[in-house]
């Protein structure tokens, strides 16, 4: 009798002891859960799906490479060619990336702040006084960049009369990164595969040659040798930090006023 006793306390103590550590792990999930923390690796891999390539897609703006315009409300006029503006990209929602229901659209960069969407080649935009670079280009509507050698414009706009400190001084023959995606909130399904994009002005990247470093919150480390869409996938939950930094095959950053940017994107249940 007194072994039984012994060995029924023995199976309690040992059960107890495994319901107590069941319940700290699920704790310790939990806690990690409500904290936006996973042990699961943050990756970044091409896109598989193969997108629409729109190699003909031409899109332009009148005048030179410098404009003058008031400061204030600017009226744009962009030509599009060879490309639909507001309608659905063929695969659109079959590989993952979130979509946009009003369709393929420009892609708006001043001074490579986040871009704004636009869906008709007309619209008008707050420029205040100074000198000011606006990179513009045809957007999936998944918000792909459409890269060719005509999908995009750049130039430097003079806005009002900009003070000596207003100026900007900006060599187009040189080598120039600009971000793109990812950019706001991803809820739901629209965590699990984020779109990493971004536009490249003078420059290419190759595996012996320039290349762009990515770092994902200050820990995981990548570097991307071709100019196609990327996905990144495991980012926790919360807030996250994107830098991109154009470097050369020393991996040395390359100099020039957007060639290293820092962004926040939040993802949410």
């Amino acid at each position: 009798m007194k072994k039984i006793g012994l060995l029924t306390f023995a199976l309690s103590l040992f059960l107890a002891i495994g319901c107590n550590e069941a319940k700290k792990k699920d704790s310790e999930k939990d806690n990690k859960e409500a904290v936006g923390v996973t042990d699961t690796i943050i990756t970044i891999t091409p896109l598989m799906e193969e997108s629409p390539e729109y190699s003909e897609a031409t899109l332009t703006h009148p005048g030179g490479q410098v404009i003058q315009v008031p400061a204030g409300s600017v009226d744009f006029d962009f030509a599009v060619e060879n490309y639909e503006l507001g309608v659905q990209t063929a695969n659109a929602g079959k590989n993952g990336l979130a979509n946009s229901a009003k369709g393929q659209h420009i892609h708006f960069i001043l001074d490579n702040d986040p871009y704004s969407a636009h869906y008709e080649s007309e619209f008008s935009k707050d420029i205040s006084e100074g000198e000011h670079i606006l990179l513009a280009f045809l957007s999936r509507s998944y918000h792909e960049a459409v890269k060719n050698t005509n999908s995009f414009v750049v130039k430097k706009i003079v806005a009002g009369n900009p003070s000596e400190n207003q100026k900007m001084d900006i060599d187009f023959s040189a080598e120039h990164l600009f971000y793109s995606r990812p950019k706001g909130t991803y809820k739901g399904e629209d965590t699990e595969k984020v779109l990493l994009d971004f536009f490249l002005v003078g420059t290419e990247i190759s595996e012996d040659g320039n290349k762009v470093r990515v770092r994902v919150n200050d820990g995981e480390e990548f570097l991307l040798n071709q100019w196609i869409p990327h996905v990144i996938e495991n980012m926790p939950l919360g807030e996250n930090k994107i830098q991109l930094t154009l470097v050369d095959e020393n991996l040395e950053p390359i100099p020039g006023p957007f060639n290293s940017v820092t962004r926040t994107v939040t993802l949410v249940e």
